[in-house]
């Protein structure tokens, strides 16, 4: 890979800070930073670091920690938006505060470049990705649109886009998320900033494809010297990415210093609290429930979308059960067919082929009257408590729904037994009347969990159901699945694309590739004794808490890609 100010033949070492007396300032200089919001919200709260040319520095924390905000505040993002600002931010030697429209400008892009979350609604989906980086390119090159398309096609190709001339005419519903965000990055390449600030990159990305976004940031500093400021939730991502970290919590820094020895010896409580919550993949296995009633069985399942020439095959002939108490984990890259298997495992969508039974009887084949005994029992947590939840309606509201369609009519009753299911969620049953927006992530989360509840299943599919959500919060989510698991006897469906979350909470698992499952066995099988050679490529693309583990898969990814 070759990479903007890259002398071909020559690759640079990482930048070094210098210690000498009298050494160029660091490139970006914080101090005492504090961002306060409307209604008196405090995001940050005197918080200074630095960062040095050609280093990288993750900061580190739950959501509400103030990452995000100071990430913004690098770049003057908070300008004109009502937030009020102290202390100083210095970056590139630029005053970030004091500086005008022109000035703020050139920093943007020209001196430092930020590599946003959700690449979808970063990117304009009306104009095609050449055009947006070309756009970009102009504003501080000045010059022929002709040669900012070319610089466009160039970074693209740096970044990994295959065929990018032709590629940089497609709008960016056309690219996969993984590419997506190789535009974002190729994007803020354009101009060869000194310094890129990307703010959780690799989120709600397949491993594989994090590992490959991972080792290109990695490369872009090696091959260049810029400096990286990492934005993440995720201490994996961390590890396998930055020379320091800084822990944040409520705005403030817990803890700060060298990623081996933040990660391997942490001195704060929060920290060494925030990695136990970190699933490992070499973690205890759970204890598989003894149990012989077979819930839900699915022979040579089959799903296409589309007609004749056109149609696509998104599940083709998947098998597989699922007992009282047990957890059988779903996972794959996207596009494997995941989510499509988990709807139609509780009929929201119709196979086009094989069996689908419900404790014996046939139900993949039932019209929507017949299936109606059947429904309460199969219930589904959504990945996305957002778009799932009605932001009109009361969370209490939306957790009724399945008692109403139940037939209870008794308004006393509903209230009662919906504040009961927000008590056992861990969420205040006065809350009954709060909307969607009032809730955190997790929080959100739990609402869709009580929801399932409400029509008290006895199989409940759960599709990426924490993997938007930081560690300790996807803790506390899996947490409170096993308890109402044990508790109530449910069956579960665990999909994910996060291997080390699926291997903690799954009896069994499942590996989907292309619509079908290559392997299929307990934990211990599947995770210890891979068969599959894809399985073996997954494995090997989840990141690593131990640094020197970390440049060492690097490293070999690295030379299999070489070869």
């Amino acid at each position: 890979m070759t990479l903007p100010n890259h002398r071909p033949g020559a690759v640079a070492p990482l930048v070094e800070p210098d210690p000498r007396p009298g050494a160029a300032a660091p490139l970006v200089e914080v101090d005492r930073l504090t961002v306060d919001f409307d209604g008196g919200a405090r995001a940050v709260d005197g918080l200074s670091f630095t960062l040095e040319a050609g280093r990288a520095l993750a900061l580190v924390g739950e959501s509400g920690s103030g990452k995000s905000t100071v990430a913004g505040a690098l770049l003057g993002l908070h300008r004109g938006t009502g937030a009020r600002l102290g202390g100083t931010v210095r970056v590139g030697g630029i005053d970030v505060g004091a500086a005008g429209p022109a000035e703020l400008r050139r920093l943007r892009g020209g001196v430092a470049a930020m590599v946003f979350q959700d690449p979808l609604s970063a990117l304009d989906p009306y104009h095609s990705v050449g055009d947006q980086i070309a756009e970009v390119y102009r504003i501080h090159h000045p010059g022929s649109r002709k040669a900012a398309r070319a610089r466009a096609v160039d970074v693209l190709g740096r970044v990994g886009i295959p065929d990018a001339a032709r590629r940089s005419r497609s709008r960016p519903h056309e690219f996969s998320g993984g590419m997506r965000q190789r535009a974002l990055l190729a994007m803020a390449l354009a101009c060869e900033p000194r310094l890129v600030v990307a703010d959780e990159p690799t989120t709600a990305l397949d491993v594989t494809v994090q590992a490959q976004i991972l080792d290109l940031l990695h490369e872009l500093r090696r091959e260049t010297g810029t400096a990286l400021l990492l934005v993440t939730h995720d201490v994996g991502v961390a590890a396998e990415s930055v020379d320091e970290v800084l822990v944040m919590r409520h705005g403030r820094e817990v803890e700060r210093g060298a990623v081996a020895g933040v990660l391997g010896a942490p001195s704060a409580p929060y920290t060494r609290a925030l990695l136990s919550a970190v699933p490992r993949l070499d973690g205890p296995v759970r204890t598989a429930p003894e149990t012989k009633e077979t819930l839900l069985e699915a022979v040579g399942l089959r799903r296409e979308f589309g007609r004749g020439k056109a149609a696509v095959t998104a599940v083709d002939g998947v098998s597989l059960t699922v007992r009282a108490g047990e957890t059988l984990g779903v996972v794959g890259e996207s596009g494997s067919g995941k989510t499509t298997l988990g709807r139609m495992l509780v009929r929201l969508l119709d196979p086009t082929g094989g069996e689908l039974r419900y404790r014996g009887e046939e139900i993949g084949g039932l019209s929507d009257k017949r299936l109606l005994p059947y429904r309460r029992e199969l219930q589904m947590v959504f990945q996305d408590p957002v778009s799932s939840l009605n932001p009109r309606r009361s969370v209490g509201e939306s957790i009724a729904d399945p008692l109403r369609v139940a037939g209870e009519r008794d308004e006393t009753r509903i209230r009662g037994r919906v504040r009961e299911l927000l008590d056992r969620v861990g969420l205040d049953p006065d809350r009954y009347a709060a909307y969607p927006h009032e809730f955190s992530g997790g929080q959100r989360q739990r609402v869709g969990i009580a929801r399932a509840l409400a029509a008290e299943p006895r199989l409940i599919v759960c599709d990426e159901p924490v993997s938007a959500l930081d560690v300790t919060t996807q803790a506390q989510v899996t947490a409170l699945l096993a308890e109402l698991q044990a508790e109530l006897g449910l069956g579960l469906v665990f999909i994910a694309h996060d291997l080390a979350v699926v291997r903690q909470v799954s009896d069994r698992v499942a590996v989907m590739r292309g619509g079908r499952i290559v392997e299929q066995g307990t934990v211990d099988e599947v995770y210890g004794e891979p068969r599959d050679p894809y399985t073996r490529q997954l494995l090997a693309a989840v990141p690593s808490l131990d640094p020197v583990l970390a440049a060492e898969r690097r490293e070999r990814r690295r030379e299999l890609a070489a070869a």
